[in-house]
């Protein structure tokens, strides 16, 4: 899923970079003969530039700079423009808006041309209008709700699984065939982000959120009442609605967080905003379990109908438009009908890009990086399979607690607990992980004398050791399920590997953005793409591997999975380096 999706693991540092300036904290206030009242919502531009630009900057130079900084999309990141692939009047117009976004901060160059209706915030993030101008409770709140619906979508996907004996018993399908429900909502959330996360950029956030999940509420009501001889595959097809406007928030939510806040406040926000679509996994089987156990498999869809209502109703009165490309583009045509001149624009009017060309490209980078990166695929496969192997726990649990240990199916979902636990507190981890990369940085500026110097590969340590933690947690899931053996070993185990899961998901992310600056929003789209696929197609064969392996070989096996991807966080922390340099895509 896309859970995780979500977004990363994108935490402070990694999902901004160090080596970036926002935009729109230097926009200009405009000209001195208006100053506007605009109305509408407040944002600010999302561009993000290099901080530094020398006196002697030529165009050129300027063009460059912009290359490696762009707007950020849903996941808190956005690919830049290169050259080889975007045309030449974008570039132009981007290079543009990037002279004049260095001369509006305040440190333009003597003699510099700076257009005076270029529309900007006027005192930076001070301006009413600038959604990083909101009390801080208002921005917690907006947080809240939109982590709060990445939660809901990842506990759709599973508290599905709940239902099965249910609708087994009423429809007469086999077991497979209600496994596809799960693998179609997570196919859903794969395809979705290409899609929604491009057309966020043109449209903003709030248009997204609002159709999306009117959308994803209202494919929830055929499965509530299917009925009849088509009435499983109804659920199957109406899942993958489901799935792909779920992923809506899961897709451009990041976005929102990093709208909302500056760069030295997100690791609070970042941290809520990451574990949130984790941590749903976990919860499905446990909510779904008592609801389960108590009344009708329908009830599963009620609660989720009322839980996604309420979220749309706090989505429609308590989130604005945070995007600020979208909200200068509002300002600006504010003060053109205000005072009848049409030389006021913003930045995003000034360049010319076709929602066509960026779903194109939203569709194309990703396989991109795939092909041609082995760090970007080798990471991706690694966090592909660990997913895989959570979502084939939903099936696995059942069996080595119903069949060893004589769980119903409210207690199989309390067995969930040791993940969902584990990955809080991985994620608690991330200040640690903050001062052991300071550290590593201070080093690295000891060695090459260049202050702030710093690599990609340094996000890379919470993935060293969760890389270890993973199969370890599996081992000891697999060889305790006896039915001698307690049961709060295996759910230990699955703890471990729960954790080794969060901090490898911590590590690849931010370092898959550090390391391809230019394509970010891609390296993040070609992650959450494997994932999905692997978390669709291991609960097709899960349940039938354990029956025919046995407990104990079943879950080696897929140890050994992990085990066989394990070296390769270690090594490209240590060569990652070198690899960079011979690629077409990463940072070098």
């Amino acid at each position: 899923m896309t859970m995780m999706d979500g977004l990363e693991s994108r935490r402070i540092d990694g999902v901004t970079g160090d080596n970036e300036h926002n935009l729109h904290h230097n926009h200009h206030a405009p000209p001195p003969h208006h100053a506007p009242n605009g109305d509408g919502g407040g944002g600010g531009g999302d561009m993000e530039l290099q901080p530094r630009l020398s006196s002697t900057s030529t165009t050129a130079t300027v063009r460059r700079s912009l290359h490696r900084t762009r707007s950020q999309n849903g996941y808190g990141v956005s690919d830049g423009p290169s050259s080889d692939s975007d045309g030449q009047g974008e570039a132009a117009a981007s290079a543009a808006a990037a002279a004049a976004a260095s001369e509006n901060s305040g440190g333009g160059r003597p003699g510099s041309e700076k257009d005076p209706f270029e529309v900007g915030w006027d005192n930076g993030d001070e301006d009413p209008l600038c959604p990083r101008s909101f009390s801080k409770a208002r921005k917690w709140l907006i947080l809240f709700i939109v982590s709060h619906v990445s939660l809901c979508v990842t506990c759709a996907s599973s508290i599905y699984t709940s239902t099965y004996a249910q609708m087994e018993a009423e429809f007469g399908n086999s077991r497979i065939v209600s496994v596809l429900g799960l693998s179609t909502f997570v196919l859903g959330l794969s395809c979705g982000p290409m899609l929604l996360s491009p057309l966020s950029e043109f449209f903003g956030r709030r248009p997204i959120y609002l159709v999306a999940w009117s959308m994803y509420l209202v494919w929830l009501v055929p499965q509530a009442v299917a009925r009849g001889g088509h009435a499983i595959a109804t659920v199957v097809v109406f899942r993958f609605l489901d799935g792909f406007s779920g992923s809506a928030f899961l897709a451009v939510s990041g976005g929102t967080v990093s709208d909302l806040f500056d760069r030295h406040e997100l690791q609070g926000p970042m941290a809520l905003f990451s574990v949130s679509p984790f941590v749903g996994p976990g919860l499905g089987p446990l909510l779904g379990g008592f609801i389960n156990y108590n009344v009708d498999w329908r009830w599963t869809y009620y609660v989720l109908l009322i839980w996604s209502f309420a979220l749309l109703l706090a989505i429609v009165f308590l989130v604005p438009e945070t995007y600020h490309p979208i909200l200068l583009r509002n300002k600006a045509r504010a003060l053109r009908k205000q005072t009848g001149d049409d030389r006021w624009t913003a930045p995003s009017e000034r360049v010319k890009k076709s929602v066509a060309h960026a779903v194109g490209l939203s569709l194309l980078r990703p396989f991109q990086l795939l092909l041609f990166e082995p760090m970007c695929l080798n990471l991706c496969l690694f966090s592909a399979i660990l997913l895989g192997i959570l979502y084939l726990f939903f099936g696995a649990f059942p069996l080595v607690f119903g069949n060893n240990h004589g769980f119903n199916i409210w207690q199989t979902g309390l067995a969930f607990l040791g993940i969902m636990v584990s990955m809080f507190l991985g994620a608690a981890t991330g200040p640690l992980w903050h001062r052991i990369r300071a550290r590593l940085i201070r080093k690295y500026e000891r060695e090459t004398g260049v202050s702030g110097a710093s690599e990609p590969e340094f996000r890379l340590p919470p993935a060293i050791l969760g890389s270890v933690l993973a199969p370890t947690g599996l081992f000891m899931f697999g060889w305790s399920t006896y039915p001698w053996v307690h049961w709060i070993v295996p759910i230990i185990g699955s703890a471990v590997f729960g954790m080794g899961n969060m901090l490898l998901f911590m590590g690849i992310f931010t370092f898959l953005v550090d390391a391809y600056p230019l394509y970010a929003a891609s390296a993040l789209a070609a992650n959450t793409f494997v994932r999905c696929l692997f978390a669709a197609a291991f609960p097709l064969f899960g349940e039938q591997m354990y029956e025919k392996l046995g407990y104990q070989w079943a879950s080696s096996l897929l140890a050994f999975l992990t085990v066989a991807m394990l070296p390769f966080p270690y090594i490209f922390f240590r060569h990652g380096k070198q690899i960079r340099r011979k690629s077409r895509f990463a940072k070098s």
